[in-house]
């Protein structure tokens, strides 16, 4: 009887001790996704399985109980683990077959502790496997790194992975100054830089932005429209608009409380390119040319052509018309300043009511960058006038790729000839007043004349009564008989070129 309680009680013990150690468990784990443990009397991992929350499985590798991700996951990515551990057949009749465990972990994230540091080191929260400084790889010592560089103060974008089967994190900016007694501002651009007109200006400090400056803001020297924006804690970006700062000027910044700028205040504002200044006016039809793009169209937005106007993008430029006249073709050189050039900026000035002088100023850049935002072309055509001095004296008008007409003409006398060279025409009137002095000195008064355009100042187009045309008769002009005049005058407004050739 004893004999047999003892076996009883022996039965029950076992059966108590297999019972507790045929449990299993999962947990997260400091180096491998998960952790598996399985007790003596367990059994088998029968199977290990692990889900991303969109349904897509993750491969696994199991070595002494660890999960280890084959495939890289995100940082943060969150991720479903199942395990099935199959029981041995003695106690699966009392336990049952298999034993189902599962667990939600999230990779882990490793953050910058201090993104403005005042040294060249960086330091996360946690230790770290793979770091990344302005794209290069250093090397990852626990939970600090140092910034590959020589310089007192700058900015890195940091990517870091916090295990080896992450992926890198998205990059952070990381700005470091040297210590100083006051606050440090490090600027991007750096100063003594050029800046495009639209182009914004960064200032990072040593502090947060509330405790140097309050409400209070930086002062810009240009007038231009913009704000400040906060971008974070201790950055500050000035946002230009409208047309932002003018070309070719220097730009120099005022802070409202002592700060210590690194490297100066000042920045150079881009110029205009020249060669931009052509590519407009010959794609807004102001030139007798044509400019295709090597590599596509400026995007039709202020920022896009404002970028372009300091930077000419590359091309390539063709004559526009059939037939364009050999003395018009000498006149044109791409990238520097000509005739042709002078004359299509005085035709636009004429168009959009600015002051006519031919120089491309601020004033010629904003409608210039408008038109080309708005897709706006000039009406009307391209219009030449060449005249041959040498006997008989004739009059050609070309337009459009076609000779509209020739006509007999006069020119300047001996004693008051019409000089050679080629100008634009300045003044476009229907009728008016001519006077001066002849040659002899006498003064001479002609009211009424028809059809007038000056091209070189008091040299004009325009009608005039003589009896004959095609011999030197004028004191200067280019007389033409009143028909001829009158069909030449609509095509020479203001910016037309007229050349006097022998």
């Amino acid at each position: 009887m004893i004999g047999f309680a003892l076996v009883a009680l022996l039965a029950a013990a076992f059966a108590a001790a297999v019972a507790l150690l045929s449990g299993a468990s999962l947990t997260e784990d400091g180096s491998a996704l998960a952790r598996v443990h399985t007790e003596l009397f367990a059994g088998r991992v029968a199977s290990v399985r692990a889900f991303a929350p969109d349904g897509r499985a993750i491969p696994l590798t199991v070595s002494h109980g660890r999960l280890t991700p084959r495939s890289q996951l995100e940082p943060g990515e969150t991720v479903s683990v199942r395990v099935v551990v199959s029981r041995p057949g003695w106690s699966a009749w009392a336990l049952g077959k298999e034993r189902h465990e599962r667990l939600t972990v999230r990779a882990p994230v490793a953050h910058v502790v201090d993104r403005w540091p005042t040294e060249r080191r960086i330091r996360f929260d946690m230790p770290v496997s793979a770091v990344t400084v302005g794209g290069r790889s250093v090397p990852a010592a626990s939970m600090t790194v140092a910034i590959p560089s020589t310089k007192t103060a700058g900015a890195v974008n940091v990517a870091v992975a916090a295990r080896p089967w992450e992926k890198l994190g998205p990059p952070v900016r990381v700005t470091w100054f040297p210590k100083s007694h006051q606050p440090v501002v490090l600027a991007s651009p750096a100063p003594g830089a050029q800046l495009d007109p639209l182009e914004p200006l960064r200032l990072t400090f040593s502090k947060s932005v509330s405790s140097v400056l309050g409400d209070d803001r930086p002062r810009l020297s240009l007038r231009q429209q913009g704000r400040w924006v906060q971008t974070d804690s201790h950055t500050l970006v000035f946002r230009p608009s409208g047309d932002g700062a003018p070309f070719d000027a220097d730009e120099s910044i005022r802070f409202p409380k002592p700060v210590d700028v690194l490297g100066g205040t000042s920045w150079h504002i881009a110029g205009a390119s020249f060669l931009r200044l052509q590519q407009l006016l010959a794609q807004e039809l102001y030139l007798p040319l044509a400019w295709s793009p090597a590599s596509g169209d400026v995007a039709r937005t202020k920022r896009a052509e404002v970028k372009a106007a300091t930077s000419a993008p590359a091309g390539t430029f063709s004559w526009g018309y059939p037939n364009t006249p050999p003395e018009l073709k000498a006149l044109w050189t791409p990238g520097e300043p000509n005739t042709i050039t002078r004359g299509a900026v005085m035709m636009f000035q004429h168009d959009h009511e600015l002051t006519v002088d031919g120089i491309a100023g601020p004033d010629v850049w904003h409608a210039l960058i408008a038109d080309a935002v708005a897709g706006k072309r000039k009406q009307g055509g391209y219009s030449y006038v060449y005249v041959h001095r040498d006997v008989p004296q004739l009059l050609t008008l070309w337009h459009n790729g076609q000779v509209v007409l020739t006509s007999p003409g006069n020119t300047g006398v001996p004693a008051a000839p019409t000089a050679l060279g080629t100008w634009p025409v300045f003044e476009h009137i229907p009728v008016g007043r001519m006077s001066g002095r002849n040659p002899d000195g006498s003064h001479y008064d002609d009211p009424g004349i028809r059809w007038i355009s000056y091209f070189h100042g008091g040299e004009a187009l325009h009608a005039f009564n003589r009896a004959s045309f095609g011999t030197p008769q004028s004191l200067g002009c280019v007389e033409l008989p009143l028909e001829q005049a009158a069909k030449v005058w609509p095509y020479t407004p203001i910016g037309t070129l007229v050349t006097i050739e022998n």
